[in-house]
């Protein structure tokens, strides 16, 4: 077996490797001349004024965003045709309708003879049909806990 302490042939090849490549030392760089000074005035100037749509354009996008998606197309796809970002899509679209931002459900003007008539009973149908649902979950929860054994 060979003497795995023996490293004269991989020693005697870094010794060559290093005679072959003579040290350099690093060329410096000269630094990077300035810019010249004479550039436009417009390079300074902060960025250019975004375009702000009228009221009826922004409309008018949004009707043709709406038209778009019933006949098929993405609402993703829609709103790249119209050119404007989702997020301005989103921004519009709740700007258009004041009454129904996040969390506000303001039913509006209350309704005169008739419909205030209609409406009272049909407040009264709703108070009856959550009674009714409530009885039916006491139900159904007094049954599942008997069947698990929990009473």
């Amino acid at each position: 077996m060979a003497d795995e302490s023996n490293t004269g042939p991989v020693a005697a090849a870094v010794v060559t490797d290093t005679e072959m490549k003579p040290s350099t030392t690093k060329k410096r760089r000269s630094p990077r001349p300035q810019k010249a000074s004479a550039e436009p005035a417009q390079a300074k100037t902060p960025a250019a004024k975004r375009r702000g749509y009228t009221e009826q354009e922004k409309s008018e996008k949004l009707k043709q965003i709406e038209t778009q998606v019933s006949e098929g197309s993405t609402l993703k796809d829609a709103i790249k045709s119209a050119g404007i970002s989702e997020q301005t899509y989103y921004h519009w679209k709740s700007a258009a309708k004041p009454g129904e931002q996040k969390g506000t459900k303001d039913p509006g003007p209350l309704p005169a003879g008739d419909d205030l008539a209609a409406l009272v009973e049909l407040e009264e149908e709703n108070q009856r049909l959550r009674k009714l649902l409530a009885e039916k979950l006491r139900a159904e929860n007094a049954e599942l806990r008997k069947r698990l054994g929990l009473d």
